[in-house]
């Protein structure tokens, strides 16, 4: 069975192993469990950012983590916008429609928030799926991460590419 819900004390742990796998196959140097502890997991208890895993046959299997971009949030890019920041799927899980669903979801739950639009600023090899998903490259550019920005126009058709 597959279950996509929010981060809960029973898949932290997990979540943060696949994070840190997820920051390894980026080739960040960042220090991951600094960043976990002292940013990540506070935003999502604070409200500022939320984080859903998702769960194939009782494992945890993969991470979106999803704000509303606004002036309390201290990445705030494009004010208003859904914004999803993250996604991972561990290799093993990949291409069995974990990632779209979990991508839904989040883009239901801004549309339920407010968000009309959403983006993201996907690394190269994340832009396959994103664009599969609806996600139009934009002339925005985002010099802090070096990546393009990536759009998808109206959340009211968040289930269709």
């Amino acid at each position: 069975m597959v279950k996509v819900s929010p981060l809960t004390d029973k898949t932290e742990q997990r979540f943060k192993t696949l994070f840190a796998k997820y920051y390894e196959e980026l080739g960040c140097d960042d220090d991951c469990a600094h960043l976990l502890d002292e940013y990540v997991l506070p935003d999502c208890l604070a409200g500022l950012v939320s984080i859903e895993t998702v769960e194939d046959g009782g494992e945890v299997a993969g991470f979106v983590i999803y704000q509303i971009d606004g002036i309390e949030n201290e990445w705030n890019f494009k004010e208003g916008f859904g914004d999803v920041r993250e996604i991972y799927v561990r290799p093993e899980s990949r291409r069995n429609g974990l990632g779209r669903l979990m991508l839904y979801t989040a883009e239901l739950k801004l549309k339920e928030r407010g968000a009309e639009r959403s983006y993201c600023l996907p690394c190269e090899e994340a832009v396959p799926f994103f664009n599969a998903c609806g996600y139009l490259l934009t002339n925005g550019y985002n010099c802090d991460l070096d990546c393009r920005v990536y759009e998808k126009p109206d959340l009211n058709n968040c289930c269709k590419p």
